[in-house]
């Protein structure tokens, strides 16, 4: 996909690639986002008492069916991807939930470090392969009682994924970011919860011949780097579907 508004790039890649990079290169230097995170719950009742934990939100080029949906946005090519995996249902949190790779930091670990180690654990990738371009705002967890910092990473030399630890992760999958941009994908969740309802953003996508229902706390931070990068198409917001907690 090429467009005559995108700037001028000196790179081997696709057009739309490259810029898709750029922008998130871009993000990743940007000092107002997401300031503060949108769908952030509450706050920690005790911020030094929190553990310290990192995502890795990893974009790509697909290696596998590309997306049928044409997005808006011209950096957004039908190959774009980013790595996503859905959680072990025998897990006592966030069970069946769908995640980027990433968990708690061990004692000295900076976000980044902890981030490509535990999705080196996770889905079995080659961190050497990743180039990390920068760590977003932390986001409070107050319910696990973690600060969660998601590290911005592009996919440079790609190695084969699949679950590592089935006790940990059920699936591990690469989805079109076109597919999560396609307003047909999209809905609100409500969850009910001790007479408090929280409404965020979803998303409803396919991988490994299961559909999957991304909400919550990886939902929010999606959203959010869509929105700011512009990438965001209108979607029916009173579309809602109930959680059940």
């Amino acid at each position: 996909m090429t467009g005559a508004n995108l700037p001028p790039v000196s790179t081997s890649e696709p057009l739309a690639t490259s810029s898709a990079r750029s922008q998130l290169e871009a993000l990743a230097r940007d000092a107002r986002f997401p300031g503060p995170w949108p769908h952030a719950r509450g706050q920690l009742a005790d911020a030094s008492a929190a553990r310290p934990a990192s995502v890795l939100v990893l974009f790509g080029v697909l290696d596998g069916l590309p997306s049928d949906h044409d997005a808006q946005s011209l950096a957004v090519s039908r190959d774009l991807d980013v790595l996503l995996l859905a959680r072990a249902r025998t897990l006592r949190s966030h069970a069946g939930q769908v995640a980027f790779p990433g968990g708690r930091a061990e004692p000295g670990e900076d976000a980044v470090t902890a981030a490509l180690r535990e999705a080196e654990e996770e889905t079995g990738l080659d961190p050497a392969g990743v180039d990390v371009l920068g760590a977003l705002s932390a986001l409070p967890m107050p319910v696990s009682n973690h600060v969660v910092t998601p590290v911005l990473g592009w996919w440079a030399c790609q190695t084969p994924v699949d679950v590592v630890d089935p006790g940990e992760s059920a699936h591990v999958f690469r989805t079109p970011v076109a597919d999560l941009l396609d307003p047909d994908n999209r809905v609100t969740t409500v969850l009910r919860h001790e007479r408090r309802t929280w409404r965020g953003p979803a998303f409803q996508v396919a991988g490994d011949g299961t559909t999957h229902l991304v909400w919550g706390f990886t939902a929010g931070i999606l959203d959010a780097l869509f929105d700011h990068l512009g990438w965001s198409e209108p979607w029916d917001r009173s579309r809602e579907l109930e959680i059940t907690p």
